[in-house]
């Protein structure tokens, strides 16, 4: 743990939350009667964000730092989740969300702890088809469907 980083991190999270929560103030409150309106996620997001930037700050000043040395930094995973998100944005409309994301997320999780490939694609899998039936269904956003080619 980089105790520097974490403590300015801390900090910066704490104000982009407070702007979170600032600035959904600035959202029409309900619609139509309606108890629940739009400024309802912003703001709970950025009362998260405090909450969990507070208890960083908490944790950096608890700990205490160790003379292990600086971990060394391990570019060849860095690179291949960098590689693997550009290569995502890039083909997302070709191949569509649920492959796209599915996709991705393997590929992350096998370079994060390799092994477990089942479960890994399983999870990949699942958690893709849960995001995109709850914003394209039930939210009724729009996302990259199947490729054309897949149908």
């Amino acid at each position: 743990m980089n105790q520097t980083f974490d403590r300015y991190a801390s900090l910066a999270f704490f104000l982009v939350g407070a702007a979170f929560v600032w600035e959904s103030r600035k959202i029409s409150a309900t619609s139509y009667g309606s108890s629940v309106g739009p400024d309802i996620f912003p703001m709970g997001l950025g009362i998260l964000m405090m909450l969990l930037s507070l208890r960083l700050f908490y944790e950096v000043f608890r700990s205490r730092p160790d003379g292990a040395g600086k971990p060394s930094l391990d570019y060849k995973r860095f690179g291949i989740i960098l590689g693997t998100a550009v290569l995502y944005a890039f083909f997302l409309e070709d191949i569509g969300y649920v492959i796209g994301t599915t996709l991705f997320l393997y590929v992350g999780f096998q370079v994060i702890e390799p092994g477990k490939r089942l479960m890994s694609l399983a999870v990949s899998a699942l958690f893709s088809a849960a995001v995109y039936y709850v914003f394209v269904v039930l939210l009724e956003g729009s996302l990259p469907g199947f490729p054309a080619w897949f149908s």
